[in-house]
Parts: C-alpha cells; structure tokens; sequence
C-alpha cells in the first residue's frame, strides 16, 4: 500500500472572513491556513485592558484612536491578518478593502504574551509588523512579572528598550502616552517566586 501524501486545507481570504464572522474564537489567516489564537488569562485581560484605558483616555481630543483586539491587522506585505491586544492609529483610520473590522495603518502595536505564544509575538510576527510602513512602536508585554520590550522605529531600524521595574514608566513616545508600570499591572496576580 502506497503512501499519500496529507495535503493542508488552504482558504482563501472570502472563506476566512466567512468563518471568522461566525466563531466564538479569533483566528489569524496567513498564506491560506487559519490558526486559533491563544486564549488569555484574567491577568492577560486585566494587563490589556489597562493599557488599552490608559491610551483610550489619554488620547482624547487627539488625532490618534486606539483599539481593542476586537478589530483585526492586516500586514498587507505577508498577507497576514491578526488581532493584537491594543493597536493605536494616527489620522483616519484605515481600513482593508470592502473591511469595517481589519486596520491598515497601525502606528503602535502592543501585544501582552502569553506562555504559547510569546516566541512567536517576538520573533515571526514582529518580522510581519515591522513591514507596516506607518507602525512607529512594538510593544510586548509580560503577564508573569514587571517586563516590556518596548521597539521603537528610527527611520530604518527598531530600537530596542528594556523596562524591567514595577516603578518605572512606558513611554509611547509617537502618541505622548505614560504609563506607568503600577498602572499597567494593576490588579494583576503575581506568581509567588520558587
């Protein structure tokens, strides 16, 4: 008996849509396949949603609107849709073609990792990210302990800042947002230390 080989399911962009509108789950689309994306943790959420107030409220009265992962990415140059945990835009937002859910031109994108998927947030999907031409800042967030890697753009290459105290403060230097640290943690449950 012969070997077949197992060809992958391939959607196209129409199918994805199709299903993503009539899931519980959000799923990511790249080059046809769809992956399920990580369930969070409360801490997860709590981390989220104080960054996501704090930019909400501090942009009021500004040009700059941010956004919840309830609205999607599209990383145009890889074909790429994800839902990052807060995305900030600068002027009108933009939105893919025929699309009212998926953004085009992020300024800041901030993701909060989770024990899956903190490898790929800080490598594969932060390759796709920098391709947007209007992204300014990366961030990444721990949920475990105090700790951010904040990538600002400049000009051509992506500096990278390290904030690794409970007492210090994220500056997200394009939209003029401070956050403090015990802002961004709040409420959160720490892991006791082994």
């Amino acid at each position: 008996m012969s070997a077949h080989p197992q060809y992958k399911r391939l959607y196209t962009v129409e199918e994805y849509f199709e299903l993503e509108e009539k899931s519980d789950i959000k799923h990511e689309y790249y080059r046809g396949e769809i992956f399920a994306m990580a369930g969070g943790s409360a801490n997860h959420s709590r981390i989220a949603g104080n960054v996501f107030a704090a930019c909400h409220f501090g942009l009021r009265g500004s040009k700059c609107e941010a956004f919840t992962s309830d609205i999607r990415v599209l990383i145009a140059a890889f074909g790429f849709y994800t839902y990052p945990d807060v995305t900030v835009t600068y002027g009108a937002t933009q939105f893919a073609e025929n699309q009212t859910d998926t953004i085009i031109n992020p300024i800041v994108v901030i993701e909060v990792l989770s024990p899956s998927t903190k490898n790929y947030d800080r490598g594969q999907k932060f390759q796709f990210y920098r391709s947007i031409p209007t992204l300014k800042e990366y961030v990444v967030i721990e949920q475990d302990f105090p700790y951010i890697e904040y990538h600002f753009r400049q000009e051509k290459t992506w500096i990278l800042t390290e904030i690794k105290s409970i007492e210090d403060t994220l500056s997200l230097q394009s939209i003029d947002i401070q956050i403090p640290l015990r802002d961004l943690y709040a409420r959160v449950d720490w892991l006791p230390v082994a």
